[in-house]
């Protein structure tokens, strides 16, 4: 049951504000060009959404907790604490996320590119002239 595992409906709570952020930002860079604004955008998208480990100790001796938890939060508390280790695993996931991230928003434009589009619409469109008779219009005198 999703209610049951309190740690999943964290995860989907996380997952879907962190959609409206995505969105927010998206809109937020609507004064740069299309390529700037995807980039920046999937790279936010990938910082917030990279997952990392971490390790806390306990209060019995020896004894640790494992869990999984954004890398910026990892990074971020790893740097409080002074400990290498969670900074350095939350540091490369975070990396990792912005620039897998950066890559898939240059694959969006890439994909998707207006002007090219626009110019094979205007190719298509000179090819039907071309192939069609020209209309003669009606002069009076």
């Amino acid at each position: 049951m999703l209610f049951a595992d309190s740690t999943l409906l964290l995860w989907l709570s996380y997952y879907g504000l962190s959609l409206l952020v995505i969105v927010a930002v998206y809109f937020a860079f609507t004064f740069l060009p299309r390529l700037p604004r995807l980039v920046l955008t999937w790279a936010v998208a990938g910082a917030i959404w990279a997952p990392a480990s971490f390790r806390l100790p306990l209060i019995e001796e020896g004894e640790f907790y494992t869990g999984w938890a954004p890398s910026a939060m990892v990074a971020a508390v790893g740097f409080l604490e002074n400990n290498g280790a969670a900074l350095r695993g939350g540091l490369m996931w975070l990396v990792l996320g912005v620039a897998l991230g950066a890559l898939i928003g240059v694959a969006l434009w890439w994909w998707r590119r207006p002007g090219e589009v626009e110019y094979i619409a205007q190719e298509e469109e000179r090819a039907d002239d071309d192939e069609a008779p020209r209309r003669r219009e009606p002069v009076i005198g």
